[in-house]
């Protein structure tokens, strides 16, 4: 049985919602369960607790229905009218609502017309030929459709940074909480800030490894027990994630900790590094080579520093340990001094509920506030993005003067009306100028025509940076990780507009987005580029993107110098009131 959270009953009742959809059922009555989603996962205080002793009267939009609903699941975990309503339904069909494309609406028809019930009728159903001849999808769609199941296979098996941040966390807790755990710790891609990974991978130091394999293989949440032995156990999650523990030595810490969290690739270049010295370096110790002359180091070294040191390198943190030239730095002790989250002030890309956003104004200003944020800007959609409610003319200026208003009652935060700005076919922008002109900044963004050229979308985005109104570009790639690969852009053109232009360019830390790529932050930094790390949020909780936004930052060598919004509110009203191509 999954673990009975906020998150567990907020996502039932979303799947109800998508049941009921695929039913055809009463708009009114999905609509119902969606709400009652959110409700739960913003409810301020203990939902959970209340769902338990059936105490929701007076919840506003949880009716007398629902009521019965969240108590059944929050005291037994599952609710008999979700299981039967999934009952109704082969369990082949949930993959398909996965696919970038197709709603309820369309897997319903493709259900109902062609019994398609999986990913393999679907796939076959498209290369007869057959999904095209049905109305509402034709050729194009067909081929659509093709590609996203291409896409969906070959990111079947990984799992989004922040998807598995909750999971990774509480079975670290649970572990530490062990008596016979002396240290633990998550390795692998996870340490290192992956914006995807495929497992977690726990390290536990311990004098009873078989007590600590044994525990891990009994942690609740668990769907299947993969192996199980004295040192070594993997488990699998309800969702599908794997998790494997190797419990070590006190001793054998610095090393395993340091293998186990690779990368690889930087791994090759540390064993490189000992052997060069004479010694020889694994996931159990650093001992000299046989005949080298050299001392034994092992009984010295108790932390990776020490291991680090020992090699005579500056400590290497693991978001760098990508072989992407950190032994270099660390030769020359050049390595930076990463940003830290404290060091983040504001934020810039935020939503509301006037274009698509799930918070009003009000409610994104008392979050913000409750995070300790500083300043804040709101940025909601322009009005090409019409699938998105985006604010025309007349609607934007309405709300930059309601956000001017409110600003002027608030003294521990500072507001700025922005707009996220689409970025047209041909570069040039949603809005004339002498509207950009009445904003604090511009986020410009593309968020259609994806299939131009790399040259086409390079030229692009860098019409739409030489606006001398655009600020920021968004989420530059267009990518959505693990859905959709990023349309074709020439990064290194981009970054050099940016510096000669003076664009900051954002680091979208949407778990899906994580955009620009981390890859590539390092040659901004050294251009000059200023980063904005901006949560996308359409939502209050959206803010807590902020935390893995600074994770990637940290992997891009980004220090809190490089990253505009760990500015003071004084430097960054300096910054909105100084013309573009006047600001450092």
């Amino acid at each position: 049985m999954a673990e009975v959270t906020r998150d567990h009953l907020a996502d039932i009742l979303e799947e109800i919602a998508l049941l009921l959809e695929l039913k055809g059922e009463n708009p009114f009555k999905i609509r119902a369960y969606r709400n009652g989603a959110e409700i739960v996962r913003s409810f301020d205080g203990d939902i959970l607790a209340r769902a338990i002793d059936g105490d929701l009267g007076g919840i506003k939009g949880i009716g007398e229905a629902l009521q019965q609903k969240l108590h059944e699941l929050a005291l037994t975990g599952k609710l008999d009218f979700h299981q039967n309503l999934r009952g109704e339904f082969p369990e082949g069909i949930f993959e398909l609502i996965e696919l970038q494309g197709l709603g309820p609406k369309k897997v319903r028809a493709l259900y109902d017309k062609l019994e398609v019930s999986s990913l393999g009728d679907l796939r076959r159903a498209c290369e007869a030929g057959e999904v095209a001849t049905l109305s509402g999808f034709g050729a194009k769609t067909e081929k659509k459709i093709l590609s996203s199941i291409e896409d969906y296979e070959r990111f079947s098996g990984h799992y989004l940074l922040a998807e598995v941040a909750p999971d990774a966390e509480r079975i670290l807790n649970i572990l530490r909480q062990h008596p016979e755990a002396s240290r633990v710790e998550i390795a692998g891609s996870y340490r290192r800030g992956k914006e995807t990974l495929h497992d977690l991978d726990f390290l536990v130091a311990t004098t009873n490894p078989d007590a600590l394999t044994t525990f891990f293989t009994q942690l609740p949440g668990i769907h299947e027990i993969i192996a199980h032995g004295q040192t070594k156990a993997s488990i699998r999650l309800e969702n599908g994630l794997q998790c494997d523990l190797r419990a070590i030595s006190n001793s054998e810490w610095p090393f395993a900790l340091m293998y186990f969290t690779g990368s690889k690739e930087h791994n090759v270049e540390l064993r490189s590094q000992a052997l060069k010295q004479g010694l020889t370096l694994n996931e159990y110790h650093l001992k000299p080579v046989e005949n080298s002359g050299r001392t034994d180091p092992t009984p010295n070294l108790h932390e990776e520093e020490d291991v680090y040191r020992e090699l005579g390198l500056q400590f290497i943190e693991p978001p760098l340990r990508e072989n992407r030239g950190e032994f270099e730095a660390a030769m020359e002790g050049e390595m930076p001094r990463l940003v830290e989250q404290e060091n983040l002030r504001g934020t810039f890309h935020n939503h509301t509920t006037e274009s698509d956003g799930r918070s009003t104004l009000a409610e994104m200003v008392e979050a913000a506030r409750e995070l300790g944020l500083s300043y804040l800007g709101i940025s909601d959609h322009s009005k090409s993005s019409f699938q998105a409610n985006g604010l025309n003319e007349e609607r934007l200026l309405q709300q930059v003067s309601a956000i001017r208003s409110m600003d002027s009652t608030l003294k521990d935060i500072d507001l700025y009306a922005g707009n996220e700005v689409d970025i047209l076919r041909d570069g040039s922008l949603d809005f004339d100028n002498s509207i950009l002109a009445e904003l604090d900044y511009v986020v410009a963004s593309v968020h259609a025509s994806f299939n131009l050229s790399e040259k086409e979308m390079t030229a692009r985005l860098i019409k739409a940076m030489e606006n001398p109104y655009v600020s920021m570009l968004g989420h530059l790639s267009g990518r959505l990780l693990l859905r959709r690969d990023a349309y074709a852009v020439n990064h290194e053109k981009i970054i050099d507009c940016a510096a000669a232009t003076g664009t900051v360019i954002e680091l979208n830390c949407s778990p899906k987005r994580m955009d620009m790529d981390w890859r590539w932050w390092r040659r901004a930094r050294d251009k000059g580029v200023k980063c904005a790390i901006n949560p996308d949020a359409h939502h209050v909780e959206g803010f807590q993107n902020l935390h893995f936004g600074i994770r990637v930052a940290r992997k891009g060598w980004l220090n809190k110098e490089d990253i505009l919004n760990c500015r003071s509110p004084q430097e960054i009203a300096k910054w909105m009131q100084t013309p573009k191509e006047q600001r450092v």
